[in-house]
């Protein structure tokens, strides 16, 4: 790489030391120390060469002023996949581990112009339609059953026995999934992040998601998949389709994470404990640090051009680090001053998340919820063991063991049930005698019925 004179020496174990290759965003040191990564990526300026895999390049503009112009100049940066040069060229194949987060799909992220605007408002109106009285209940009732799970143990894996699934089981119930369905979401959507029979996985959603779109046609119900389907934009079936699958992964994998990271802050930091009651800054605190989508809003300038200190060419791949844009110099003094919210964890612009009020609320319902049940939890090793995920996109915890003073699980038949005209139709199902299933899902919402 093309390094100035001056530039600090790379971190350990960077393989872009003295072999002019472009900086790795991927492999345990960049996931064990990605601030020591932005660091050495701010010499280069607002921008910088990375590769986000063996092979696949791009810039990442690490500067908080550059990302905002780049997130909200539609017209010089495009969103539309079909134009990245370099999987256009075979440069990029479709088995690359990359490809699956960056490839185009016929949704409001690789989207533009009016096909974008039609495409995202019929998200943010059906989105902007969900009762946060609602949420909060089923979010209370999913967290419940998650603890029951393992109160009585007297450990867990906060991860893999609570952050990752509620997430997966809220959106189910946002949704509207009648159990066999929503098991085959949940199994879809972790095996396509978690890298295991990814393309069975993908199969297995896609197929899922596209039998949910077939039932909502026949039967409506009180859902965001029936606001998105009764919407004016009249979405057709692929739209759906898509649109659904771009909903619940997109928004369960960072929502994962951002709990993930909430309540690693909490259980590290002293201060939260001494001072208690500060959920809500400790999540702000995340964003601004440890944002769950480290790197991502990926785009494609329309023409050749120069930007941000780089010469770039119509296609080529860029992406932001908001990670890098919300620890740089620029910000420190707006979030000294207590511009709180000024982050770019949520991106910005008009692809800006259109989600983050309900992934406000349902990560800290669901702590607050878990905090109280096991209110002497505490980390079960030390902070200097845990893992961090590798990968050039998420901000996440490999696993995240607690421990606790045991609990026995309370009853579902003691606690207070949901009026039954607000009982979501997936739980009418089985309180109608739909058979119990095996899946992760049916389990809830038998739970929910005894």
């Amino acid at each position: 790489m093309d390094a100035h004179d001056n530039a600090p020496a790379p971190p350990p174990g960077c393989p872009a030391h003295g072999s002019g290759g472009r900086v790795p965003l991927y492999g345990p040191e960049f996931a064990a120390d990605p601030q020591a990564y932005y660091d050495y990526l701010r010499h280069y300026g607002p921008a910088a060469p990375v590769e986000l895999a063996p092979g696949v390049e791009a810039t990442l503009v690490t500067d908080y002023s550059a990302a905002l112009q780049l997130l909200q100049d539609s017209g010089t940066f495009r969103k539309d996949a079909r134009r990245w040069r370099a999987f256009n060229e075979g440069k990029v194949g479709p088995d690359s581990p990359v490809t699956p987060l960056l490839a185009y799909r016929p949704n409001c992220m690789f989207a533009d112009g009016a096909d974008h605007l039609r495409l995202r408002q019929a998200v943010t109106d059906s989105m902007a339609r969900v009762d946060p009285r609602r949420l909060s209940h089923s979010t209370e009732q999913i967290s419940g059953y998650l603890i029951s799970q393992f109160s009585a143990r007297g450990s867990a894996d906060l991860l893999g026995d609570y952050a990752k699934q509620l997430p997966l089981f809220v959106f189910n119930e946002l949704f509207g999934c009648p159990a066999d369905i929503g098991d085959r979401v949940l199994f879809g959507i972790s095996g396509m992040f978690d890298g295991i029979n990814a393309d069975k996985a993908t199969e297995v959603l896609f197929q899922a998601v596209g039998e949910l779109v077939a039932l909502k046609r026949r039967k409506p119900g009180d859902d965001v998949t029936s606001w998105l389907m009764q919407h004016q934009a009249r979405l057709d079936d692929e739209e759906m389709v898509h649109e659904l699958a771009l909903l619940l992964g997109a928004g369960a994998e960072p929502l994962r994470n951002l709990m993930g990271n909430t309540l690693h802050r909490l259980l590290t930091h002293e201060r939260y404990a001494r001072e208690g009651g500060l959920i809500d800054e400790a999540l702000d605190d995340t964003l601004w640090e440890n944002p769950p989508m480290s790197n991502y809003a990926p785009h494609y300038p329309a023409t050749d051009m120069e930007f941000a200190g780089q010469q770039l060419q119509a296609g080529d791949l860029v992406l932001v680090s908001f990670a890098a844009a919300n620890t740089g110099p620029s910000l420190a003094a707006s979030r000294q001053a207590g511009s709180n919210r000024a982050h770019l964890a949520w991106s910005a612009g008009p692809h800006a998340c259109p989600s983050k009020e309900p992934a406000r609320h349902i990560t800290v319902t669901a702590i607050e919820n878990l905090l109280n049940e096991l209110p002497d939890i505490e980390l079960a090793v030390p902070e200097n063991s845990l893992t961090w995920r590798p990968g050039p996109f998420n901000r996440a915890l490999a696993t995240l063991p607690a421990r606790f003073t045991p609990v026995q699980p309370v009853r579902h038949g003691g606690r207070q049930s949901a009026p039954a005209a607000t009982t979501p139709p997936a739980q009418q199902a089985v309180a109608a005698g739909r058979p119990e299933r095996a899946g992760l899902w049916s389990q809830f919402l038998n739970w929910l019925t005894r």
